[in-house]
């Protein structure tokens, strides 16, 4: 079985993308020519998520984006981000986060509809989110003039590392006292 775990480990290390289970289970048996029970596929990520766990290993093996990637631990978040910042450059502005947010939110929903939520044009946000494909195309609205409507794509998943849009989080999640101005008088 240990020769299993091996192979998981090289497809999830080698894969740009969570790698979903159909995935593993299809490079598996065309491997091995046979069928392996997802019993075992199981066992295995297990296996390797208790073996990444210990502290020799600065990164664990984590379900996000409807599979499963290597990703570094909280206690690495500094090191990781400092490397990060430096080699990017394509971050995302607050109009994007905005119209980002807005699209997670509200999917599937047309460029002018975003437009009245932002009180702003969004061509230059939408067109930046989808070449920075995090926003995909997902039809045209039957409304007047069919506008095309957005949502969100897989790599949004995965940049935020949720597994399901209904991850993302609620109003009521936030702590009232973040979102007050101003300071409380005794």
């Amino acid at each position: 079985m240990d020769f299993l775990h091996r192979h998981i480990e090289a497809l999830i290390f080698c894969s740009k993308e969570p790698l979903a289970m159909p995935d593993i289970q299809r490079c598996l048996s065309e491997m091995f020519e046979s069928e392996i029970p997802d019993e075992h596929i199981h066992q295995a990520i297990e296996a390797l998520q208790q073996k990444y766990l210990a502290d020799d290993f600065s990164f664990a093996l984590e379900k996000s984006g409807g599979g499963f990637q290597f990703l570094t631990k909280p206690a690495y978040q500094n090191s990781v981000s400092i490397l990060l910042k430096h080699q990017s450059q394509k971050r995302l502005s607050t109009a994007q986060l905005e119209t980002l947010s807005i699209i997670a939110y509200k999917q599937p929903i047309s460029k002018s509809e975003m437009e009245q939520i932002r009180g702003v044009n969004c061509d230059y946000s939408v067109h930046k989110l989808l070449e920075k494909e995090l926003v995909i195309i997902t039809g045209k609205s039957t409304g007047l003039g069919r506008p095309l409507l957005y949502g969100t794509s897989q790599k949004f998943m995965d940049y935020f590392g949720i597994n399901d849009i209904k991850d993302l989080p609620q109003p009521k999640d936030f702590v009232q006292e973040s979102n007050e101005i101003g300071e409380q008088k005794e």
